[in-house]
C-alpha cells in the first residue's frame, strides 16, 4: 500500500470554530498515530501557535505549514528557522495611500487583548499569534473595488492575499498547496513511493491544497461563507464532510483511511 499523508488546515476544521478544541477528533489522530500516517497541520497561524498544538496531538515529529504556506515549521522545532519577511509586509501597507492603508487593520496594528477579542484565543495564545515572521492577518472594511486596488498595489510588491475563515492575509508569495507538494516529494524521496495525500479544509484559503491533493475534504464551517462548488467533486476527488470542524474532521479521516486500505491505493 502508498503511503499516506494527512494534510490538514486547523481553525473551523481539526479546531473547533468557537473553543479551538480538537478533542472530537481525538479517535482519528489516534488511528493516525496507531497507522504511523504523517500529520502535516496547514494553517494560517505561526509556528509560536503551531508547535505546542502539534506536540499535545501527538504530531511533534511532523513538518507543520505556518502562516498560509508562507513558512514552514520543522519537526521537533518550535522555531521556523527561515529568517522573517514580516517587516517588508508592515512597510508595504504603510507605504500605501491613506485611503486603501485605513481599510486595512492587521496584528501589528492590534495589542494582544485586541486580537484575543477579535479571535477568541486567551491571552497567552494570542501573543503567540502576533509572533509573526512570514505574513499578517487582518480585517478589511472597505469596499470589493478597493480591495481591488489594494491587492494590485501590493501585488507590485511582491505580496499576495489569502482569504480564510476569519481574515484577510498578506504574505510575499507561497500558500499552502506549494507546500504540499515539497512536502510529499520529501516522503517520496524517503519512503521510495509516492505517498497519497489526503488533505481537509473550510475556507477558500484552503482551495489550492484541497486541489493539490489525491483526496480532498471540504469541512462545513457554519461561521462563515464557506467553499464554493469545486471541480473535483464532479469526480468525487474532493468531497464534503458530513459534520462541521473535529467532529466532521474525525467522520472524514476514518473513512477515507478506511477506503485506502481497502482498495490498497
Amino acid at each position: 500500500m502508498r503511503p499516506i499523508i494527512v494534510f490538514s488546515d486547523l481553525d473551523g476544521t481539526l479546531l473547533d470554530h468557537e473553543t479551538y478544541s480538537f478533542e472530537a477528533a481525538l479517535p482519528a489522530l489516534s488511528r493516525l498515530k496507531q497507522l504511523d500516517i504523517p500529520l502535516v497541520l496547514a494553517s494560517s497561524k505561526t509556528a509560536a501557535e503551531i508547535a505546542p498544538l502539534r506536540a499535545a496531538m501527538g504530531f511533534a515529529h511532523c513538518p507543520a505549514i505556518v502562516e498560509n504556506g508562507a513558512g514552514v515549521l520543522p519537526p521537533d522545532s518550535g522555531e521556523d528557522g527561515a529568517g522573517t519577511t514580516h517587516e517588508k509586509l508592515v512597510a508595504a501597507l504603510d507605504a500605501l495611500p491613506a485611503e486603501l492603508r485605513s481599510c486595512f487593520s492587521g496584528f501589528s496594528d492590534w495589542d494582544v487583548s485586541e486580537i484575543a477579542s477579535r479571535t477568541g484565543l486567551d491571552p497567552s495564545s494570542a501573543e503567540r499569534a502576533r509572533i509573526r515572521s512570514f505574513s499578517e492577518p487582518g480585517l478589511w472594511t472597505g469596499t470589493e473595488t478597493q480591495l481591488e486596488a489594494f491587492r494590485s498595489r501590493l501585488l507590485q510588491s511582491g505580496i499576495i492575499i489569502q482569504k480564510g475563515g476569519r481574515f484577510h492575509t498578506l504574505s510575499l508569495g507561497g500558500n499552502k498547496a506549494d507546500r504540499v507538494g515539497k512536502i510529499s516529494l520529501q516522503i517520496e524521496s524517503k519512503k521510495g513511493s509516492r505517498p497519497f495525500c489526503l488533505a481537509l479544509g473550510d475556507a477558500p484559503n484552503d482551495i489550492a491544497m484541497l486541489e493539490a491533493a489525491d483526496c480532498g475534504v471540504i469541512i462545513p464551517n457554519p461561521a462563515h461563507g464557506g467553499i464554493p462548488k469545486l471541480a473535483g467533486e464532479m469526480n468525487g476527488r474532493i468531497r464534503r464532510a458530513r459534520f462541521p470542524g473535529p467532529e466532521g474532521w474525525n467522520d472524514s479521516v476514518l473513512s477515507c483511511i478506511d477506503e485506502i486500505e481497502k482498495n490498497g491505493t
